[in-house]
């Protein structure tokens, strides 16, 4: 006979004495499926230490990767889009952007500081995926314009982190021109001989592939990011053709020539103020 005898069937914990981790605290790597503390992914720049994933972020990670001390002025932080065509889906567009804003804190899919990075002086723009996935709209190619104005008045580089789905559906033409706007706005930067630093990261697709994404005087990428025009399903529902192993990530775009070096995110910071220094 067992020392041990259960008198009631089940074991119940009244909902006030349960115990639950806070959210945010942990996370899991998509990729090998291992559980990540929150302050290890700090500590690892947001990579899993396990496999060496690079984890989805957004601009308010980045920064604190790459301006020195996390110390920067946001310029242009009240930028807010418009609804010129009345647009209006599931729900009225101004809506969309209103409960967008207030769910992730943001005005729009990008923000844009100046700080020091290694001791130098630089403005970085970075898209957020999380606002209506990354999408470009008029504020999207507005920001970067007015940030490359600052760069050329104050004389100094810039690097702009790109995480977008691509153009915004719900401004249609404003959303499009604002890839011939901020390619001309960069033709000025190149003219005027200050450097422009390009890092996709996953995933970067549609018209700011098609601009923006790949004009930089240096295009760099994160590992095993998506990087592309259309989707992959629809190239080969276009093609009628099976598309090669690893299709439009960063690794197969380097081989194929579109793209300078693929860095780690945890070496990113000294790769790009080295550069900086080289061509300063």
């Amino acid at each position: 006979m067992s020392w041990f005898k259960r008198e009631k069937a089940g074991i119940s914990t009244a909902t006030a004495n349960k115990k639950e981790a806070p959210d945010g605290m942990w996370n899991k790597c998509p990729t090998c499926k291992k559980p990540l503390l929150h302050l290890e992914q700090v500590e690892n720049d947001y990579v899993c230490q396990y496999c060496g994933h690079h984890l989805r972020i957004g601009s308010k990670e980045y920064f604190s990767i790459l301006f020195d001390n996390n110390e920067f002025t946001e310029l242009f932080p009240n930028l807010n889009s418009g609804d010129p065509l009345e647009f209006f889906d599931s729900k009225p567009y101004p809506e969309r952007l209103k409960e967008s804003q207030a769910k992730t804190g943001l005005k729009d899919a990008i923000r844009s500081g100046h700080g020091k990075m290694n001791g130098q002086d630089i403005v970085i723009a970075c898209m957020d995926f999380s606002f209506i996935g990354g999408s470009m709209g008029s504020v999207v190619g507005e920001k970067i314009a007015r940030s490359i104005d600052y760069c050329l008045e104050h004389k100094i580089p810039f690097m702009l982190i790109s995480k977008s789905g691509g153009a915004r559906m719900m401004e249609a033409a404003f959303s499009l021109m604002q890839m011939a706007k901020t390619s001309a706005k960069l033709a000025l930067l190149a003219q005027a001989g200050l450097p422009y630093v390009c890092l996709l990261t996953d995933p970067t697709t549609g018209g700011v592939t098609a601009s923006y994404a790949m004009l930089g005087d240096v295009n760099i990428a994160e590992p095993g990011a998506l990087i592309g025009f259309a989707g992959p399903r629809v190239i080969k529902e276009t093609i009628k053709k099976d598309l090669p192993k690893g299709f439009q990530t960063s690794e197969f775009v380097l081989e194929h020539g579109f793209l300078d070096f693929i860095v780690d995110r945890r070496q990113l910071k000294d790769k790009v103020a080295t550069y900086l220094k080289l061509v300063g």
